[in-house]
């Protein structure tokens, strides 16, 4: 007998949610995409629960490798902000702390030599986030506190990069871009075994992601892993056969594995 599916917009939503924290992405797209429809039928404009379903079921293409369709609900979803909130929508959209104010409070007024501590606890417990559906608004936020990382490693300045490109994880943890960039600050302070973790799930998200591959090799080879740093690099060979950097360094591995 087949499963019976909740009716309203709401319960189609929170089914779909439900779905994408126990890891079933593709039910949980089918059940947004029923959303939609249903939305559609109502005939009534509802553009701020439609971009927040396109936004949940483009997570669900992520998840599942599927980039075209995902573009393609992103798309949808930024038009559907447009309509609800004008050509400036990106300035508009709230502010959602995942930490509360009372709490950051409590932060900032920390010795600094307890902010590892309490940094290490963090990572620990965010781990537990990594299957909430990030809504539009911590897509977007995410997207530019990745951009201000990217400012400040242009800069040279990779500490504080390493803490925009953290924060844009806390939002979305769904761009493999911002975990391979992570890596790279990792590299130049010389931090191998975060690199080579973040790396590794740029590379969950993303597995052709060349910066991610060639960034772990380095790491691997940093910590003298020769076997596990020619791994990465082939694969990484793979994909851009003419990759000029990455035939030296398979180069250089090869000379330290003899």
């Amino acid at each position: 007998m087949a499963p019976k599916f909740p009716g309203s917009v709401e319960e189609l939503r929170a089914a779909g949610n439900e779905r994408f924290r126990n890891g079933q992405y593709a039910e949980a797209s089918a059940l947004y995409g029923r959303a939609l429809r249903v939305l559609q039928a109502q005939g009534s404009s509802n553009p701020e629960e439609e971009s927040v379903l396109y936004s949940n079921r483009a997570a669900c293409h992520l998840k599942d490798g599927n980039c075209r369709d995902c573009i393609k609900d992103c798309t949808s979803m930024t038009r559907a902000l447009m309509d609800s909130l004008g050509p400036e929508w990106r300035l508009k959209l709230p502010s959602i702390p995942l930490v509360p104010v009372s709490a950051q409070k409590r932060w900032n007024s920390l010795p600094s030599e307890n902010h590892k501590e309490m940094a290490k606890s963090k990572s620990k417990e965010t781990t537990t986030t990594k299957n909430r559906v990030p809504s539009a608004g911590d897509v977007e936020r995410a997207r530019v506190l990745k951009e201000e990382g990217n400012e400040l490693v242009k800069k040279g300045n990779h500490k504080k990069a390493i803490e925009k490109y953290s924060e844009s994880l806390l939002y979305s943890n769904l761009e493999s871009a911002t975990y391979s960039n992570r890596a790279l600050c990792y590299l130049v302070l010389k931090q191998y075994k975060e690199a080579v973790k973040d790396c590794t799930e740029a590379l969950k998200l993303d597995g052709k992601n060349v910066k991610a591959f060639y960034r772990r090799a380095q790491a691997h080879k940093a910590l003298k892993d020769y076997k596990s740093s020619f791994a990465d690099i082939s694969n990484l060979l793979q994909i851009e056969p003419r990759n000029g950097p990455a035939q030296k360094l398979r180069q250089e591995i090869k000379q330290s594995l003899h």
